[in-house]
């Protein structure tokens, strides 16, 4: 790709090159050199009547003499720079500026003609046979009383033309070669200011392509090219985070997965080889059950996220008492609850509060968090169930008086798989999923969660509905 480009950069700039020079020098000499003959002509036509005024129908007239009308007529021939004549409308040359003319030895153009000089007032001829190669002519008739006495006639080398041209030619180079330098220039500015960080890109994604996640790309540049290179490099980055999350989830998963799978193994196997005697195999079958019901949550866990993960988390919303629904998941832990003395008080706005969500999966989230309420609180406390309504939202809260969580874990508490030390313990099992599954839910429904939490005094969540 690199010498593809460079191949491309290169082309262009002498494709332009070869361009300019064909324009500079056919078209371009071509138009310049019609400019120039254009613009004589019409000065050595507005020349030709002046002196067709002034000087020569005075002396077709007879008003005067041969030799003042030749002496205006090389005065003025100066001036055009050209050869002036005076043509009768037999086509007798009367006056000649580039030879004196003795009225015997008058030539005659046989083949004058006004009429066929041509649909211009000027054209490039050997004027009649005149001249041995072409010039610029221009003729003007001179007329007085209702007739033409005669024409007077200006014809100029087209060498002078030639070499004004060739002047102006050599300017229109100059500035081309201006120009070509110019267009290096900017194409050296391009090869380092676009090519080389390009370059540098390409390389990145190469790396990245091959698994080094670790480079950078290097591209200290605060334009496009540089906001691409640091997109690259944050993508990068956010790969090497997601695999190593995915080697962290895979090696988690794995660790919950084989303490059960290893307490099944281990009791299945004392149990068929006699080593638990039958009469003690009703107590370890209950602990089997307890392992496989562990498992199956695990692993009802992993796939809630990875649905949710995918996309395929479709919230199926409906109106429904959130109120109610409160109520009813905390019947669920009264078994748990009385074990250790925990009480739990209901403070619910209204008889009935409707929201609108996924029945389902709010019912999860309330579980959740009541489930760590219970676990988490001290004996002998209370976990407090509210439900507000405050600027157009149903606030929820779950509060405990249990061991709270350390401020420099709390914003760590929503990653999967993550345990805080506090919360280990026999008693305490558990995937570290309950509230990354909260936190995905929540958010599914754009609502917010938020955490409060003292050490030894309790945490509170937070998290708003949709009213109905």
């Amino acid at each position: 790709m690199k010498k593809r480009l460079f191949l491309k950069f290169i082309a262009v700039y002498v494709l332009l090159a070869v361009v300019e020079l064909l324009v500079i020098t056919s078209l371009g000499r071509q138009l310049v050199f019609d400019t120039l003959v254009k613009n004589r002509a019409e000065g050595l036509y507005a020349e030709a009547g002046k002196a067709a005024t002034l000087r020569v129908y005075g002396y077709l007239s007879g008003e005067t003499s041969e030799d003042n009308a030749y002496t205006s007529l090389v005065l003025a021939s100066t001036v055009t720079g050209g050869t002036i004549r005076v043509i009768g409308t037999d086509g007798t040359v009367l006056l000649n500026t580039a030879d004196v003319l003795r009225k015997e030895d008058r030539p005659v153009i046989e083949s004058f003609n006004y009429a066929a000089f041509g649909p211009k007032y000027y054209e490039i001829s050997t004027f009649f046979g005149q001249y041995d190669e072409e010039v610029l002519s221009v003729m003007y008739p001179v007329t007085g009383s209702f007739q033409t006495r005669g024409y007077i006639a200006i014809s100029l080398p087209l060498a002078e033309i030639e070499e004004e041209t060739g002047g102006i030619m050599r300017s229109f180079i100059i500035v081309g070669a201006v120009n070509f330098g110019l267009s290096f220039v900017i194409l050296l500015v391009l090869a380092i200011s676009v090519y080389a960080p390009l370059r540098k890109v390409i390389l990145g994604a190469q790396a990245f392509a091959s698994g080094d996640l670790a480079h950078k790309i290097d591209v200290e540049k605060n334009d496009e090219m540089g906001y691409l290179a640091d997109t690259l490099n944050v993508m990068a980055a956010e790969l090497k985070k997601n695999e190593e999350y995915q080697k962290k989830f895979i090696s988690n998963v794995s660790h919950d997965f084989r303490s059960p799978l290893t307490s099944i193994k281990g009791f299945t196997e004392a149990m068929t080889d006699g080593t638990i005697p039958p009469e003690l195999h009703g107590k370890y079958l209950g602990i089997i059950a307890q392992e496989t019901e562990r498992l199956e949550k695990l692993t009802n866990s992993v796939l809630t996220l990875e649905n949710m993960d995918a996309g395929k988390g479709t919230l199926n919303k409906s109106v429904f008492d959130i109120n109610s629904l409160l109520k009813k998941t905390a019947a669920v832990f009264e078994g748990s609850c009385r074990k250790k003395k925990i009480s739990i008080s209901l403070v619910l706005t209204g008889h009935t509060l409707n929201v609108n969500a996924d029945r389902e999966k709010i019912e999860q989230v309330i579980y959740n968090l009541l489930d760590n309420a219970v676990k988490f609180s001290n004996k002998s406390s209370e976990i407090k169930l509210e439900t507000t309504i405050r600027h157009g939202k149903c606030e929820i809260s779950v509060k405990d008086e249990g061991c709270g969580i350390p401020a420099a874990e709390l914003s760590r508490i929503w990653d999967r798989f993550y345990k805080s030390d506090s919360s280990r313990g026999k008693d305490r099992k558990g995937s570290g999923l309950g509230l990354s599954i909260v936190k995905e839910i929540i958010s599914a429904h754009d609502q917010t969660i938020s955490v409060v939490s003292t050490e030894n005094v309790g945490t509170e969540f937070v998290f708003t509905l949709d009213l109905a």
